[in-house]
């Protein structure tokens, strides 16, 4: 869509009377849930979507990673642009919800980050750092001071390491959040969470396998039958929220919405409610509050006034205008033990009846910049629009802007405003990842402070820009390619096309010349096996090299990362005769094969008459059968390529996404389920050639144990479970601890051809240049 459309579609899915309904819903509930979890899409959505909108408490997510070990079923993107990706569907998950969220990670240079799939906590704490996590999370609980903290899932065997640390810890960061000889630096000293649960219920499925049964439910939480402003039930709401995770093939629609969840209060008894001992709303807080009792009535009972009257303006207007006078009232008269335990309640339900206030005043401005990508020295726009009339008077904007980047505050003479903004020459760049996301605004890098009067009343509320503003790099590097693969004895140049006139080291011996946009690198001869690493730099400053993606759910993003050109020099022989047709589904492989001179044809979208008969290989990539209705329409053509010659090698494929262990294969292969337990996490774990004579292992390349080593994240998963007796199995390999694995690869001879099946991250390691990948894959699309 256009920036226009864009606009429009965003403006059009939140009406006024929608978005005046969820900020008066917000007013009366005093509660704080945190739901604890490791990845983008733990949460528990459906039933935050009850507390938020059925209960009024504030919900707050917090996450430790940024998802980016994870897959992706919506393009090629991995590893920090992943993240990104996954951070903002968090964020505009979180933005059906109303929720906050607390970012704990920060992206693959920070220690607590996506590594993969993990089987235990231990290995999960050893790599992130368990006091970290531990650290991290209780600041969390003294900065949103929840109530009630509920980890997604359990510590428990069969569950994901990363998972079971993030649920350890949750119970761990409580009595250090709540010391206060701990964190001493912390602005808003020590907080004690009263309530703490877990689900009542396994966390068992097609990926888990919890191994011990869930603890007994103390507590049943029951939804209502409908959302009042929608007319849906509020796990649809949360189905809402979870298709912003398409990435991750989120949002699935029942027509039986879950209505019930069972949770269990770690030591405590049973409840008719949650957090059932403590207050629920500003009238419950007024019987505790002393002599600021009588103000918080009158607070409690000017926003039922509102929420009654709605969507009569003027009488909404007036009432939050007596409950916002009412709680600043209370602020001022309260004794400080009160304000101890429940001020930041009352200062946050004055920051909500702000949002509330300029809802029904509609002050509801538009602030975009032009451009957002701001650079070192250079200008920008920011542009604040009022499309519609205010009763809001005495309005000024004041920007908050990236370090480095000046502006000042206005008071609007009009519907559009433009601010000047000036970026210093030596304006630090954004960091990627920020700390935290609030659907009341005030988030990235920068946005707006917007101070009015609204039915005399003094209010600020915070609007950020459409799109996130960010310090960039005047000049990035792109060379095409960045990365090189070459056999060792070849002594042609390596070239590639490049922007800019970068300055790049060589080691000794080597050559490096630029004419226009072409690169010419000239390794010496004889250049031993192994990978070099080029840094780059651009008047003296280290390169940027930008990666970027665009999707309609959460826009444009970029990534940068320093700049470098990459040479592996390997040990390598190619299959000869081979004609390879590609299937893929966002990996690299196909292109990764036509940079070797393989002759590589990329199937981006089969052709009904299509019989293979011009290759002698045809190779599905990962997780292609869930993504790709042209392969599944030519499954029985694939079987009769097979059947008078051909090589069908498939990749990793998912068990639930398309794959059928009974037509899907040439002969039956069922790939093990809960995927847990079909897996290899270790990245190092021993590998056993079972037959290492066979073919696809001795030729053209001999593959030993060397070509196992160097390999990064984990070695496969989604192994095969059981096969047919054509296939072979010709790998085993295991976890610490746990029984040999054969099903990673396994091949048959079928008819005139063969099918080879391998759940071996291969496409990870070629990405991260490692030589036994690329030794492999040659070995494995040989032909028949």
């Amino acid at each position: 869509m256009t920036p226009d459309q864009t606009r429009l579609a965003r403006r059009e899915a939140t009406p006024a009377l929608m978005r005046l309904s969820r900020a008066l819903s917000r007013l009366d509930g005093v509660q704080t849930v945190m739901n604890t979890g490791a990845h983008p899409d733990d949460e528990h959505s459906g039933l935050l979507a009850w507390l938020r909108f059925g209960l009024g408490m504030r919900v707050v997510v917090a996450c430790s990673t940024r998802g980016e070990g994870g897959q992706n079923a919506l393009g090629p993107e991995r590893g920090g642009l992943l993240g990104l990706i996954r951070t903002r569907e968090m964020e505009e998950a979180a933005r059906v919800l109303d929720c906050d969220v607390a970012w704990l990670g920060f992206g693959p240079a920070d220690p607590m980050h996506d590594f993969g799939f993990s089987k235990d906590g231990d290995d999960t704490f050893a790599r992130w750092g368990a006091a970290r996590v531990t650290e991290r999370l209780a600041r969390a609980y003294r900065t949103y001071r929840p109530d009630v903290v509920l980890p997604t899932f359990l510590d428990v065997p069969g569950q994901h390491g990363h998972h079971r640390a993030m649920t350890r810890a949750a119970a761990e960061a409580i009595a250090l959040a709540a010391d206060p000889t701990k964190l001493t630096d912390h602005p808003d000293g020590p907080w004690t969470v009263t309530h703490h649960y877990l689900p009542a219920w396994s966390g068992g499925g097609g990926t888990y396998d919890d191994a011990l049964p869930p603890p007994p439910a103390t507590l049943r939480i029951t939804a209502g039958p409908q959302d009042a402003a929608t007319g849906v039930a509020y796990a649809e709401i949360g189905q809402w929220s979870r298709a912003r995770h398409a990435s991750q093939g989120m949002g699935h629609w029942s027509d039986s919405p879950q209505t019930t969840w069972d949770l269990h209060r770690v030591g405590g008894a049973a409840e008719d409610r949650l957090a059932q001992s403590l207050p629920r709303s500003l009238a419950d807080l007024a019987a505790l509050a002393g002599p600021a009792g009588d103000a918080l009535l009158t607070a409690a009972d000017g926003v039922a006034q509102a929420r009654m009257a709605c969507p009569d303006r003027g009488v909404v207007q007036d009432s939050l205008a007596q409950a916002d006078e009412a709680l600043a009232k209370a602020i001022s008269t309260a004794t400080p033990e009160f304000l101890t335990a429940h001020g930041h309640r009352l200062t946050r339900k004055r920051r909500e009846i702000a949002h509330a206030l300029a809802e029904v005043a509609g002050l509801f401005p538009i602030v975009a910049a032009y451009p957002a990508a701001l650079v070192p020295g250079g200008t920008a726009r920011l542009r604040v629009t009022q499309p519609t009339p205010t009763t809001a008077t005495k309005v000024t904007v004041t920007p908050v802007l990236p370090q480095g980047v000046t502006g000042g505050t206005v008071a609007p003479a009009g519907a559009v405003v433009d601010l000047d903004l000036q970026v210093a020459v030596d304006a630090p760049f954004t960091p990627a990842f920020t700390a935290g996301f609030d659907p009341l605004g005030g988030n990235g890098s920068g946005w707006l402070d917007v101070a009015a009067t609204v039915a005399g009343r003094r209010i600020s509320i915070s609007v950020d820009p459409e799109v996130p503003l960010c310090v960039v790099p005047a000049q990035d590097f792109a060379a095409h390619p960045s990365q090189f693969i070459r056999c060792t004895g070849d002594t042609a140049n390596l070239t590639a096309n490049v922007t800019g006139t970068p300055e790049i080291e060589v080691p000794a011996g080597w050559t490096l010349t630029q004419d226009g946009t072409r690169l010419t690198i000239a390794p010496p001869a004889g250049t031993a096996q192994g990978l070099v690493t080029l840094p780059v730099y651009i008047d003296g400053r280290a390169a940027q090299a930008t990666a970027t993606a665009h999707y309609p759910h959460i826009g444009s993003l970029r990534h940068a990362t320093p700049a470098t050109l990459q040479i592996l020099t390997l040990d390598l022989a190619l299959p000869q005769g081979a004609r390879i047709a590609y299937v893929g589904s966002g990996d690299s492989v196909g292109r990764w094969l036509q940079r070797l001179g393989l002759d590589v044809t990329l199937l981006d979208d089969i052709a009904p008459q299509e019989d293979f008969s011009a290759f002698t290989t045809v190779l599905v990539g990962v997780v292609a059968y869930g993504n790709r209705p042209d392969l599944a329409a030519a499954t029985a053509r694939l079987h009769a390529f097979v059947e008078r010659g051909g090589h069908l090698v498939t990749l990793y494929q998912r068990p639930d996404q398309g794959w059928d262990a009974d037509a899907t294969p040439p002969r039956p292969m069922t790939v093990g389920t809960p995927s847990l337990r079909w897996r290899v996490t270790d990245a190092a774990a021993q590998v056993t050639l079972l037959i290492p004579d066979h073919p696809l292992l001795t030729g053209p390349n001999v593959i030993t144990a060397a070509d196992f080593e160097g390999w990064d994240k984990e070695r496969g998963l989604y192994f095969a479970a059981r096969w047919d007796e054509a296939y072979v199995p010709l790998l085993a390999l295991s976890d610490p601890g746990e029984a040999p694995l054969q099903g990673a690869l396994v091949s048959g001879r079928i008819g005139r051809g063969r099918h080879t099946h391998t759940g071996l991250v291969l496409h990870h390691q070629m990405d991260r240049l490692v030589p036994g990948a690329f030794r492999l894959m040659c070995n494995l699309i040989q032909p028949a």
